[in-house]
């Protein structure tokens, strides 16, 4: 079997996805299939020897579980004396949905990905899903020690090269109703009739503080327009106290 395997693989190693693949990897695989399933989206309808699906979201699944702790490992160890809340908090600034679909699209992902339907009518999220799908078929290939050091090199170290990345807000809802709360202040997220003639529905949301209608915001879901509006009270009210 070992050398059937190795066979295939080299035999592979000429094939256009396994160079694209080991390009990402920064190192090269052992087993390729699982790589190829990583990258199978469900439009295609694909099935196993058994008639199981075949696609990438048990694989997503797994990636999710293993990047969660291999950042909470490396936080640990990076940051000896914080408590939980803190770690918790810089975990949360890594792991979390725009985070990795910045990171899967900068790495191109979607290009390996077979698909039935127009990759532009995916939305951004398969960004983040096949990079957390990449990352299982990396522990199950190649295990834990390979695995971690894809997402030191690929998610962790880029992240800390952009500098301040401990000071960023990836959630200005949060910022605002934690603000809100220690100013003991009433703040309230409140939807309204959207009269737009887009052809795309749409989504308006004011927030009020105090009664008060301080910003607001539209966008083609709730949680995108309330964040808007967040957004632009935290400039408007939180940075200018700064």
């Amino acid at each position: 079997m070992k050398i059937v395997r190795k066979l295939l693989n080299i035999k592979e190693s000429k094939t256009d996805f396994f160079k694209q693949i080991k390009a990402v990897l920064g190192f090269s695989p052992l087993y390729i299939d699982v790589y190829k399933t990583a990258f199978i989206h469900s439009s295609t309808n694909k099935k196993d020897a058994l008639g199981n699906p075949l696609n990438y979201e048990r694989l997503e699944f797994l990636g999710d579980a293993l990047l969660s702790s291999a950042i909470a490992l490396y936080l640990y160890n990076k940051y000896p004396y914080s408590d939980e809340g803190y770690l918790t908090q810089m975990r949360s600034k890594i792991v979390n949905r725009k985070t990795l679909n910045e990171i899967g699209l900068k790495l191109d992902l979607i290009s390996l990905v077979n698909t039935s339907m127009s990759k532009s009518k995916m939305g951004t999220n398969i960004h983040g899903n096949i990079l957390e799908a990449l990352i299982g078929a990396i522990y199950l290939d190649l295990g834990n020690k390979y695995c971690q050091k894809f997402i030191a090199n690929q998610i962790v170290k880029p992240l800390i090269e952009q500098g301040n990345w401990e000071g960023r807000i990836d959630s200005y809802k949060s910022v605002m109703i934690e603000w809100s709360q220690k100013n003991r202040k009433n703040l309230i997220f409140e939807t309204y009739e959207d009269s737009g003639n887009d052809k795309t529905k749409h989504f308006s949301v004011k927030l009020n503080i105090e009664g008060k209608t301080v910003t607001k915001g539209r966008a083609t879901s709730k949680k995108k327009a309330e964040e808007m509006a967040a957004k632009r009270a935290y400039f408007a009210i939180i940075k200018k106290l700064k």
